[in-house]
């Protein structure tokens, strides 16, 4: 299995440095209303999930057309369509898995979308929200951001404090200090190098990287 790139329907702010992000043979999933970034990538996905009532019709008959398939969720759910992409990523166990336009838009969605990271069955996947601009991702244990010398690095405890964090190549080094959700020391660091790393010893460590203009 190739890494997987699910589309959600949130925003893109740059599409030329989204299609930047993807690779040759990534299996696409939209979830749902994630086929309008698709579409204006002119990709067609493996895989379409969800309720589809933010799925432009057309599209949809073209996808249908070609054979792609479909499944078809009912609308009153318990889950997003993001999350059932995710699962069905989970099921389909890839080295990687990528999530395009899960940020921006509603505050609600995109609070959701970083919270379907913390899930415990992704702990062993390289998963990230990604739109091009901005990177996010959890690191349990050690964890790499590969980018610029100048980009925006921060790093916010999730769920409660975060022991023995200690960074390599961040302007503002920690060497070993606990960070907590209440307070805003792990905001804007800056990266010295084209990669940075970050290790922890407990908790859960949100890390977002804002790469330079």
């Amino acid at each position: 299995m190739n890494r997987i790139v699910i589309f959600a329907n949130g925003e893109l702010p740059d599409l030329d440095k989204a299609r930047a992000l993807l690779r040759d043979g990534d299996y696409i999933i939209c979830a749902d209303g994630g086929t309008r970034h698709a579409s204006a990538l002119d990709l067609k996905p493996a895989l379409v999930i969800g309720d589809l009532d933010s799925a432009e019709s057309a599209f949809l008959q073209t996808l249908q057309a070609e054979g792609v398939p479909i499944e078809l969720f009912p609308r009153d759910k318990d889950e997003t369509d993001l999350e059932l992409a995710i699962h069905k990523a989970i099921e389909l166990d890839p080295p990687e898995i990528l999530i395009l336009a899960a940020l921006g838009g509603r505050m609600d969605q995109t609070l959701a979308n970083i919270a379907l990271l913390s899930d415990v069955r992704l702990s062993t996947f390289d998963i990230r929200l990604d739109d091009g601009v901005e990177e996010l991702f959890f690191c349990r244990t050690r964890s790499q951001v590969k980018g610029r010398s100048g980009d925006t690095v921060s790093l916010l405890p999730w769920g409660g404090a975060v022991t023995g964090v200690r960074t390599e190549n961040l302007k503002w080094q920690l060497s070993g200090e606990t960070l907590y959700p209440e307070k805003t020391r792990g905001i804007s660091n800056e990266m010295t190098s084209s990669t940075a790393t970050v290790e922890i010893q407990s908790g859960l460590l949100l890390i977002l990287h804002r790469r330079a203009s």
